[in-house]
């Protein structure tokens, strides 16, 4: 029994440190239509970890998504972001070695992929005019007549929670959208982290305020991954990725 009970203190310990993520520094900047960005630098002070993440917060009341493609492979984000007018952008979603896009495409209203049944992209990120929102690939439905959907996976975030099981030994730079509270929704990248570390630092720091994020899911990520936001000044901010990418989500004023 003594030996049980130290085996549970031991792993009680380990959840405890796993999650104990704490922000050492963080910066605002406004964009157009009451777009945010937010950067911070968190670290885990148990495990010694520290990762870099790049928020664009908006409220979908003002602001929606778009899916752009980028079939020819000949733009970056930070050129498809300015032809397109968009305020804020990461990259999008899986595509195959043919330059394919994996899993279900919405641009403009048109389907250009259909929702496919496969791990791990079990989620879609969506906008139309009810919203923007993350849903599981059995919740999306052709009837809600989105505008804009990008299937991805896996979960990270959902009723608020960490999702369980997801992969704690793989560290790469991470894409992700989460949605909350009070319409309010975000795109954002990290630096190299797991992704186990990442859905408990969703679920559990607090990266915005007043916003409680309910659902979150990862995009594709690795040397794909790109952040790119619209400064007031017109100048903008921006994280380059390393390799060509299938397409883009961008934040637009409705």
């Amino acid at each position: 029994m003594a030996k049980l009970k130290a085996a549970v203190l031991i792993l009680a310990a380990a959840a405890t440190a796993h999650a104990d993520w704490a922000i050492l520094s963080t910066a605002f900047e406004p964009g157009g239509a009451g777009v945010v960005h937010r950067h911070a630098v968190l670290e885990n002070a148990a495990g010694g970890g520290r990762t870099v993440v790049d928020l664009a917060i908006f409220a979908a009341k003002s602001c929606t998504l778009r899916v752009i493609q980028n079939q020819d492979g000949a733009n970056n984000l930070a050129e498809a972001m300015t032809r397109e007018k968009c305020l804020a952008g990461v990259n999008g979603g899986y595509f195959d070695a043919d330059f394919a896009p994996i899993g279900l495409r919405i641009v403009d209203g048109q389907m250009i992929a259909p929702l496919r049944r496969a791990r791990p992209i079990t989620g879609a990120l969506t906008a139309s005019a009810r919203g923007v929102q993350i849903v599981r690939a059995r919740e999306f439905s052709q009837q809600q007549k989105a505008n804009a959907a990008l299937q991805c996976g896996p979960f990270l975030v959902d009723l608020g929670k960490h999702v369980r099981g997801l992969d704690d030994s793989h560290l790469a730079r991470r894409t992700f959208a989460a949605t909350g509270a009070n319409d309010r929704a975000l795109l954002g990248v990290c630096s190299e982290i797991s992704l186990a570390e990442l859905a408990n630092i969703l679920a559990t720091t607090p990266l915005a305020e007043d916003f409680k994020i309910q659902r979150a899911l990862n995009l594709d990520g690795g040397s794909s991954s790109a952040f790119w936001f619209a400064r007031e000044n017109g100048t903008a901010y921006s994280t380059p990725e390393q390799k060509t990418v299938r397409d883009f989500v961008g934040v637009v004023p409705r």
